[in-house]
């Protein structure tokens, strides 16, 4: 997909470019073998998502905090995770955890149809805007609980969890088609990533895969 960026938007410099080809470089370097990820990773400007102060460290392989006591993951953990989905295009992908918009933006970029939610309305208006500027038409945002899903748009071809629970949620794997595909951290303080398939109305196969720290994945709105 191709990215028009709006006026109120940074700009998006040689030098940004450049600092994204080595942070590409070292994805691939580390596992990530997906060419349409590393692409839409590459294409997708990670500064956008972040406060100005932290520009000059946008493109390390690292997570930082966007308020809220939330972060924007490290861009390793967003690629094995979108790897771990195997997104087709058109695909309906529920992400819970909207936080800067950027996993959401990646998910577009693959040509799903992304439904994202995220619980503080703050980080909500925010990465809404950021993705509205981005001219991601395949995106909607919503403010509510991840632990309920979105049960009206269901049932999700793909959905993706980007905090730790400390459960797998149930309302999550109702929410799968047949063959669907639902990828979430599960434990704490630390998290097993779980790739936990549905193979039919009653029955799943969960595989368990690396270890990972994320933020936790709570209950409830906060507003304002």
């Amino acid at each position: 997909m191709q990215l028009k960026f709006s006026n109120q938007l940074p700009s998006d410099t040689y030098r940004h470019k450049g600092m994204r080809r080595k942070l590409i470089d070292s994805l691939a370097a580390k596992g990530i073998k997906d060419e349409r990820i590393l692409s839409a990773m590459e294409a997708l400007p990670r500064h956008f998502f972040l406060d100005k102060a932290f520009e000059e460290m946008a493109y390390e392989d690292k997570p930082f905090q966007i308020g809220s006591q939330q972060t924007i993951s490290q861009p390793f953990t967003v690629a094995y995770q979108t790897q771990l989905l195997d997104i087709k295009p058109r695909e309906k992908v529920l992400e819970i955890g909207t936080g800067s918009g950027y996993q959401a933006a990646v998910l577009a970029m693959l040509n799903a149809r992304v439904f994202t939610i995220e619980r503080h309305e703050s980080l909500h208006q925010k990465a809404k805007t950021i993705l509205k500027n981005l001219n991601l038409q395949n995106v909607r945002c919503r403010l509510g609980d991840g632990w309920k899903g979105l049960r009206e748009f269901a049932p999700f071809d793909k959905i993706i969890v980007t905090a730790g629970a400390e459960t797998i949620p149930e309302a999550l794997k109702t929410q799968l088609k047949i063959g669907g595909i639902l990828v979430v951290p599960v434990g704490s303080p630390s998290q097993q990533m779980h790739k936990i398939t549905r193979i039919s109305e009653t029955e799943f196969s969960d595989e368990v895969l690396n270890q990972f720290r994320f933020v936790p994945m709570l209950k409830g709105i906060v507003k304002g």
